[in-house]
């Protein structure tokens, strides 16, 4: 890790830590939907919307989007039968995002029905996952902040592991940086994190093995989000999204792992109850 990387490290994660205690969820989720607005922009890019307005039209579409999902809950996350529907249906997203992931060239050509795709992908990302924040936060910020600790451990699980043992690669076409040992060795601490935060949770022990199913599943998505993006990139042979964070690329590129395990998480723990 550079200097710089670890600096905007350092910076990040506190504001991130302080707005999940402290802010109320109304106030978080308009927060955070700012911020994805800001990795749809760069999610355009990727899908080779060039025409500012036109990305800007398609980021009030899926902010209009937003406020209807809020607006159906009667102006609050109390009901949330809307959002978890959006879960569901980000979390099915994922599944075939997988299939994407195996099918490389999909849509990897430059023309109309490529970039919607690309488009339609974007929504069904970004939006389930802030649906899923909402969830989270709704039921305490500890469980959001947890979800956000699972992601930042697999990442430094899988940086260290694959420093140390990483010889064989686990994506080669789509993200030639990551080896199988870093899939394995940021899986265990993703796990381990996902425990120990639930056990301080104050959940009950004879539930902690559902919230270790459930931190599992949620890691190998947060891969699945990071390998996703990354093929987006290859499609149009970029190495960020963006430039805004130092030494992190775009939002986007922070964000990709996130997407994919705010709903995972949340509809994993809506269903098993914990």
């Amino acid at each position: 890790m550079t200097r710089t990387r670890i600096l905007a490290a350092l910076v990040m994660a506190p504001l991130a830590i302080a707005a999940v205690l402290l802010l109320p969820t109304p106030w978080l989720m308009l927060l955070v939907a700012i911020l994805f607005m800001g990795a749809l922009w760069e999610w355009f890019a990727l899908a080779e919307i060039e025409d500012s307005l036109a990305r800007s039209a398609l980021l009030v579409l899926n902010l209009m989007l937003m406020v209807v999902l809020v607006w159906g809950t009667g102006g609050t996350a109390a009901t949330l039968v809307l959002f978890k529907l959006a879960v569901m249906l980000g979390v099915i997203w994922w599944l075939l995002a997988m299939l994407w992931l195996v099918h490389y060239d999909f849509a990897s050509d430059h023309d109309t029905h490529a970039r919607v795709f690309k488009l339609a992908a974007a929504t069904f990302a970004v939006v389930p996952a802030w649906c899923g924040l909402a969830l989270l936060h709704n039921d305490g910020p500890g469980w959001l902040l947890l979800v956000l600790m699972v992601v930042w451990g697999t990442d430094t699980g899988a940086y260290f592991a694959g420093r140390a043992f990483g010889k064989r690669k686990l994506a080669p076409r789509i993200s030639p940086n990551k080896t199988v040992a870093g899939l394995v060795g940021g899986t265990a601490l993703g796990v381990l994190v996902a425990v120990a935060g639930a056990w301080i949770l104050d959940t009950p022990p004879a539930q902690l093995p559902l919230v270790a199913l459930v931190g599992l599943v949620t890691v190998l998505f947060s891969v699945v989000g990071d390998l996703f993006e990354s093929l987006l990139k290859r499609h149009v042979d970029v190495k960020d999204s963006g430039h805004l964070i130092p030494g992190h690329g775009g939002i986007m590129d922070r964000a990709d792992s996130v997407l994919a395990a705010l709903p995972v998480f949340a509809l994993g723990k809506i269903w098993l109850g914990f």
